[in-house]
C-alpha cells in the first residue's frame, strides 16, 4: 500500500486565504455556516442571462402563456433546487462534498461511475458559460472598438475574452469557500440591481396586447416545460448541493436547508424565465437565437448596452465560480491526487480548450451541448434517486472511512462496490433512455428510446421515471449497509491522506 498526499489544511480559510481543505470532512467544530449563506450562493449562481433563453423557448417553441411559463419555473426551478437542499442535509450531516458522501452509499470504486458523470456534466455547463461570457466580452468589443462581434473574424480577440473570463473564474474558485460565500452575496446585490435595470427596459418594449391574448397551452406542454426547466437548473446542480453546504452548522434544521435552496435559486429564475417569455410573446427572436446574448443586446436602447452586457458577464461568473470549486472537489473525489487549487486549474484548462473550439472552429454550439448536458441528467437522476433513498436511513457517514481507499475499508463493501446501489443505478438508466428522445436542435434524432412516443415520453418524464426506479430498486434490494446512524467522538484530527487502491 503507497499513500499519496491530498490538501494539507483543516480550515476554510479567510477572505484572502486559499483554502487548503480538499475532500475531507469538514471537523463539527469549523462548521459555522447558516442556511443564509446558502441562499446567498444559489441566488447568484442563478442570476445568469441563461434563465431568458429558456423562458422564451417556453413561449416560442411550447405554445404556453406568460402566466403558464411562471407556473413552470416556480415548480421546475424552485422545485429541482428544493432537491439540490436535500442533498445539502447530507453535506451538513457528513462535512464532506456531495460526491465523497456518495462513496459510503456506491462503495469506493462503485462511486467512480456516477462522480465521472458529475464532472462530465460540471465541466459541459462551465463550458457553456465561458463560451456565452465570451460572447459577451465580443460585443463590448464591438462597442468600444469596432470590431464585427464575430468570433472567428477575430481569433485573437476571442482568446483574449475567453481568458479574461476563465481568469476572473480561477481568482475566485481558487481561493475557495469563505471567498466564495462572501463574492456571492456582495456580488448579488451589484449585479442583480444591474439586471433590474435592464429589465425595466426590456418590459418597456413588451406589447401587452399581444401577451393578454396568448391562448392558453396544452397542460403536456406544461409538463415539458417543467421538466426543461428542471433538467437546465436544478437537477444539473443537484450533486453539488452537499458542497457548500458541509460548512453548515450540525444544529441547522433540514427544512432551513431545502428553504434556502429552492428560494435562493428559485426567486431569480422566476423572474429571469418570466421576463424571457414576455420578451418573446409575439417575438420569437430570443428563443431562435444562436447568440442570446447579441439578441438581447439588439433589443435594447444602443446605450443600455454597456450595463446589460456587463450585468450578463458577472452573472455568467457568479455561475462559472461556483461550477469549477464543485468540479475541482469532484476531480479530487475522482482520485486525482493534486491540492484543490491545482484540480481548478485543470478543470478550466479543460473548459478553455472547449471554449476555443465551439468558437473558432465548430458551426454551431448550443444546441449539441444542451443535448449533452440534458443526455447527462439521466444519469444524474439515476445518482439521485439511489443517494435520497439512502438518506432515508443513513444519518452518518464515517469521514476516515470516507477517505480510506483501501481493501477491507468500512465503505470497500465488495470488491469496492456497493452492488445494490450499482445495480438501481445501472438500470434507472436503461429504464430512463428507453423514454428518451435524443435529437439536437432540428436535425434527425440521433437515439430513440423504445418507449420515447408514449405520454411519460412525449411529455419529458423521462426523468422522473429514473429516480422512482433508481429509489425503488435500491430500497427493494436492501438499501443502505453498515453502520447508519453511530455517533463517533469527531474531535479527533482526520486523516490528510488517500489510500491509493492497488
Amino acid at each position: 500500500m503507497t499513500t499519496t498526499p491530498t490538501d494539507t489544511g483543516t480550515k476554510s480559510g479567510t477572505l484572502t486565504t486559499i483554502e487548503q481543505r480538499g475532500i475531507e470532512p469538514v471537523p463539527v467544530a469549523e462548521r459555522t455556516g447558516t442556511p443564509g449563506a446558502l441562499f446567498w450562493v444559489w441566488f447568484a449562481a442563478n442570476i445568469s442571462i441563461l434563465g431568458l433563453p429558456l423562458g422564451a423557448t417556453l413561449v416560442a417553441f411550447q405554445g404556453l402563456t406568460v402566466w403558464q411559463a411562471l407556473l413552470v419555473a416556480v415548480i421546475g426551478a424552485a422545485g429541482s433546487f428544493a432537491v439540490v437542499g436535500v442533498i445539502s442535509i447530507a453535506g451538513r450531516r457528513g462535512g464532506a462534498p456531495g460526491l465523497t458522501l456518495s462513496r459510503a452509499v456506491f462503495g469506493v470504486r462503485g462511486n467512480i461511475g456516477p462522480t465521472a458523470v458529475s464532472l462530465l456534466s460540471r465541466l459541459g455547463w462551465e463550458t457553456v458559460n465561458t463560451t456565452t461570457a465570451a460572447f459577451v466580452l465580443l460585443s463590448l468589443f464591438t462597442i468600444l472598438f469596432g470590431t464585427d462581434g464575430g468570433s472567428k473574424a477575430h481569433p485573437v480577440v476571442t482568446v483574449v475574452a475567453i481568458l479574461l473570463f476563465v481568469a476572473a473564474t480561477v481568482l475566485i474558485s481558487g481561493l475557495g469557500h469563505a471567498f466564495i460565500v462572501a463574492v456571492q452575496k456582495w456580488a448579488t446585490w451589484v449585479f442583480g440591481a444591474l439586471n433590474v435595470f435592464v429589465a425595466v427596459f426590456l418590459v418597456a418594449r413588451i406589447d401587452w396586447d399581444v401577451v393578454g391574448a396568448q391562448p392558453a397551452g396544452p397542460v403536456a406542454a406544461m409538463v415539458i416545460g417543467i421538466g426543461t426547466i428542471a433538467a437546465g437548473t436544478g437537477i444539473g446542480w443537484a450533486t453539488a448541493g452537499a458542497d457548500i453546504a458541509r460548512y453548515t452548522r450540525t444544529s441547522v434544521r433540514a427544512g432551513k436547508l431545502v428553504a434556502a435552496s429552492a428560494a435562493g435559486a428559485g426567486i431569480p429564475l422566476v423572474v429571469l424565465v418570466g421576463l424571457g417569455s414576455l420578451v418573446s410573446a409575439g417575438d420569437p427572436t430570443l428563443a431562435q437565437a444562436g447568440d442570446p446574448v447579441a439578441a438581447i443586446r439588439d433589443m435594447l436602447p444602443s446605450w443600455m448596452a454597456v450595463p446589460y452586457l456587463i450585468a450578463a458577464f458577472g452573472g455568467l461568473l457568479l455561475s462559472n465560480h461556483l461550477s469549477v470549486y464543485s468540479a475541482s472537489l469532484t476531480t479530487l473525489t475522482l482520485g486525482v491526487k493534486v491540492p484543490r487549487v491545482w484540480a481548478v486549474a485543470v478543470d478550466v484548462v479543460i473548459t478553455t480548450l472547449g471554449a476555443m473550439y465551439f468558437m473558432l472552429v465548430a458551426d454551431g454550439f448550443y444546441a449539441p451541448f444542451i443535448t449533452f448536458i440534458s443526455v447527462l441528467a439521466v444519469p444524474i437522476t439515476a445518482w439521485l434517486g439511489v443517494f435520497i433513498a439512502d438518506m432515508l436511513r443513513r444519518t452518518w457517514y464515517d469521514p476516515s472511512a470516507l477517505l480510506d481507499l483501501r481493501r477491507g475499508g468500512r465503505y470497500w463493501y465488495a470488491g469496492g462496490i456497493a452492488w445494490r446501489a450499482v445495480t438501481a443505478w445501472v438500470v434507472a438508466i436503461v429504464v430512463g433512455f428507453l423514454f428518451t428522445n435524443v435529437q439536437v436542435g432540428d436535425a434527425d434524432p440521433v437515439f430513440v428510446g423504445a418507449f420515447s412516443d408514449t405520454w411519460i415520453g412525449a411529455n419529458g418524464l423521462g426523468w422522473v421515471v429514473t429516480f422512482i426506479v433508481a429509489a425503488a430498486v435500491y430500497l427493494l434490494t436492501g438499501g443502505p449497509r453498515g453502520t447508519l446512524h453511530e455517533q463517533p467522538d469527531q474531535s479527533a484530527p482526520l486523516p490528510r491522506t488517500e489510500h491509493t487502491v492497488r
